[in-house]
């Protein structure tokens, strides 16, 4: 997930059953917890989608819809 006005540096926030991280794109680096391998396909897919990640970002910040991003398969 992504917010509109969010904070720097670009990040996204994944969320699973209760728990919630939030994942700064660039560098992978992890606030908040949640199970290895939640936390594991949630670092798959934002290495797998960086370029798209951060062109949402930009989009976000001019307050652009979104483009989406397919799931891990």
């Amino acid at each position: 997930m992504m917010y509109w006005r969010d904070h720097l540096p670009p990040h996204l926030h994944a969320k699973y059953g209760d728990a919630e991280v939030t994942v700064e794109i660039e560098s992978g680096r992890v606030e908040g917890s949640m199970s290895r391998r939640a936390l594991a396909l949630v670092q798959e897919w934002r290495e797998a989608n960086r370029e798209s990640l951060l062109h949402n970002w930009r989009l976000a910040a001019a307050r652009r819809p979104l483009e989406r991003i397919k799931p891990l398969e």
